[in-house]
């Protein structure tokens, strides 16, 4: 029953890496005030391209450098995030089109693009299921020499690659810069009310643009961090990404715009998902109950934080909604 436990626990973490780089980079945006819902197509993005860099570096490459697997996957996939939400950003905030619409489209883009060139690296790589990046995977899913090996400290705490801490670290620094820097404090002021902001000399235009593409550039490592680490290097055309991009959604409304609490909420996203684990006996069908339950919670959280309407837990008062400067 222990292993039980500890096999669920990392799976847990795992999984709760996934969203939380997601939920991250979707914080980031909305504290502009810009809804966007392309979340799911932007971790598409990221993980489709860092797996094609990383493929073209490695094919026909019989001394692959980890280094060099690692800096081009992972460049390639924040900036191809990073361009995604550029797209978003020239659409929404330049042609003024709307948030909600454009978002979803960018989900159903990024989604096509990258199962479109999934499926030709498989081909390339000699069939379905035939693709493999061994020498980037195993960079990404590196263990802290000495420390994996600690007992039950080491499994649970040091078993992991390095995007997992790197997930931890960027949500205390993202809170830090939030709270605690004029840059940050600016960029809230835009998520509030964009026409005070704009009256008090801040940018709004160039404070959204960059909090929306740096802010997908950070959800596209989600899908990264997913195809290198989390299913080992390989690509799945099965919908995983769009459903995890969804659930990093919630995980925004959970955290109530927080990113601590994202890390937190993350893993208690991936230990409702994987709960199962440690119940024995359950059918197929019970299983896919269970997999609902981080649904469920957010649902949850969703109803108390509209009943308590405290206004730290709200969102950003201008978010979704378009800001023309000759209106106001």
């Amino acid at each position: 029953m222990s292993d039980q436990i500890i096999r669920l626990l990392q799976s847990s973490i795992c999984f709760g890496t996934v969203i939380m780089y997601g939920a991250m980079g979707e914080i980031l945006t909305e504290k502009s005030g810009n809804l966007n819902l392309g979340v799911p197509g932007i971790m598409y993005l990221g993980g489709i391209s860092g797996l094609a860099a990383s493929f073209f570096y490695e094919f026909n490459n019989p001394d692959p450098s980890r280094l060099v697997c690692l800096v081009i996957s992972f460049l390639a996939a924040f900036g191809a995030a990073a361009l995604g939400g550029l797209l978003y950003s020239f659409l929404t905030i330049t042609l003024r089109a709307n948030q909600n619409v454009t978002g979803l489209t960018l989900t159903i883009f990024g989604g096509g693009v990258a199962n479109f060139f999934g499926g030709a690296l498989n081909t390339m790589a000699g069939g379905v299921g035939q693709i493999s990046v061994a020498a980037t995977s195993a960079a990404y899913r590196a263990t802290i020499p000495g420390l994996s090996g600690l007992g039950l400290v080491g499994k649970l705490f040091f078993s992991y690659g390095f995007m997992v801490y790197l997930a931890i670290v960027l949500a205390v620094v993202m809170h830090w810069y939030l709270s605690r820097t004029r840059t940050g404090l600016n960029l809230r002021a835009v998520g509030e009310n964009p026409a005070t902001a704009d009256a008090a000399g801040i940018n709004v235009t160039r404070n959204k643009y960059l909090a929306t593409c740096l802010g997908a550039g950070i959800s596209g490592l989600g899908g990264l961090y997913y195809t290198m680490d989390y299913i080992k290097g390989t690509w799945g055309s099965d919908g995983t990404i769009e459903s995890l991009g969804w659930l990093a959604v919630a995980l925004v409304i959970f955290a109530m715009w927080r990113p601590i609490n994202a890390i937190w909420g993350s893993y208690l996203f991936g230990l409702l998902f994987w709960v199962y684990l440690v119940i024995p006996g359950l059918a197929r069908k019970d299983i896919e109950l269970f997999k609902m339950l981080p649904y469920l919670v957010t649902i949850a959280v969703l109803i108390v934080i509209s009943l308590r309407k405290k206004r730290e837990n709200q969102p950003p008062a201008s978010l979704g909604l378009p800001y023309f400067r000759e209106d106001r």
